[in-house]
């Protein structure tokens, strides 16, 4: 038996498990010999940005709650550490898989090492080239000792053979995201703000910002606020914010009449508030995808980004951190001059698929 101990730790992971357990679950209902545990970090934790997600993309409860949520990252990092070396110690496996670029993918992924376990790296090799994120940290370090690494991109794949990895180490796969995306397009479904809020599609804009260098000083998310504000028309401004960015915004002087502040979203919710908008203003990396594949306008509030295909390729323009910027690429908006959405190589929802089949026909033979 093939054991496979799969992790998830922050919002982003969710949506990359999800298929992948389903892919898992039919290969073991054709006899493929493996079995998973799913084990959740607790990183981050609250009903919308956890629980919601588990029941809405029909993921089963987790095996373990590792509770590791707080503190610096720091403190994180060693939480998780001393908690999941327990778990595997407790619950041997063969391959670890763990997904994206958060703490827990970093962490888990030092502790498999330590205990000589083989590590798959989903959506291994991406590279903003700017060290100040935390999330780019998480990649590098991940990427340095994993095993294996399933890829979204060819220039994925350049990137881990520049830092030496082998041909055969690396399987370009597509994006697990995107395999989410299109399962539940059919199920999104009109959060309760769409009435309260008088929405109607195509005439409103969704921001969503969390980046520490655009929410935690102040100043500057209030020029940023109040140029988004200037260039954006009429339109309502969708911004679900997480309770800490609600209140930093409550403390800014910012013209709020067509600024409607929100709860965070249910996956289902937000995106059908993305498909429907006239455009996104963000600086998620993943919500960059989501959008190029629904071909929903997307600006993007960071000088660089990990994610190019969605600017080569995709709805995504890169805007960076200048409010300044804004007002061309708004102008370009309203005047319906945005590119559209081109076809990307291998995101077409059967990503999980490819991935599953490379563990059951090479690496359990291995």
């Amino acid at each position: 038996m093939y054991r496979i101990t799969i992790v998830a730790g922050a919002r982003p992971n969710f949506m990359k498990i999800a298929p992948i357990i389903g892919a898992l679950n039919k290969a073991k209902d054709t006899g493929a010999d493996l079995s998973y545990r799913l084990v959740h970090t607790g990183q981050h934790y609250d009903k919308n940005m956890s629980q919601s997600f588990f029941e809405q993309l029909a993921i089963p409860e987790p095996n373990t709650n590792l509770e590791c949520s707080g503190g610096t990252q720091a403190e994180q990092t060693a939480s998780i550490l001393l908690a999941f070396e327990k778990e595997l110690n407790s619950f041997p496996a063969d391959l670890v898989i763990v997904v994206g670029d958060v703490t827990s993918t970093m962490a888990c992924t030092l502790v498999a090492k330590k205990l000589d376990i083989k590590v798959a790296h989903v959506e291994g090799g991406i590279r903003s080239g700017d060290m100040t994120m935390p999330e780019e940290v998480n990649r590098i370090v991940t990427d340095s000792i994993a095993d294996y690494f399933f890829t979204t991109s060819e220039l994925a794949n350049k990137n881990l053979l520049e830092e030496g990895k082998a041909e055969k180490q690396l399987f370009l796969v597509g994006n697990t995201m995107i395999d989410t995306l299109l399962n539940n397009k059919n199920r999104f479904y009109k959060p309760s703000i769409w009435n309260t809020l008088h929405l109607e599609a195509q005439h409103y804009i969704v921001l969503t910002m969390h980046r520490p260098a655009n929410v935690d000083e102040e100043r500057n998310l209030e020029v940023m606020l109040t140029e988004i504000i200037k260039q954006t028309r009429d339109l309502p401004i969708v911004f679900p914010a997480h309770p800490r960015t609600q209140k930093i915004l409550s403390q800014l002087d910012v013209d709020t009449k067509r600024l409607c502040i929100v709860e965070p979203l249910s996956y289902l919710e937000f995106n059908y508030l993305v498909h429907n908008s006239k455009a996104v203003i963000t600086d998620s990396g993943g919500i960059t995808e989501e959008a190029s594949i629904m071909n929903v306008p997307c600006l993007t509030l960071r000088d660089n980004t990990e994610r190019p295909e969605t600017i080569e390729l995709g709805t995504n323009e890169l805007v960076g951190t200048n409010p300044q910027n804004l007002k061309s690429y708004l102008e370009r908006l309203f005047d319906g001059q945005w590119k559209q959405t081109q076809s990307i190589p291998f995101w077409d929802g059967k990503t999980a698929e490819r991935i599953v089949s490379v563990i059951t026909e090479k690496l359990i033979k291995n």
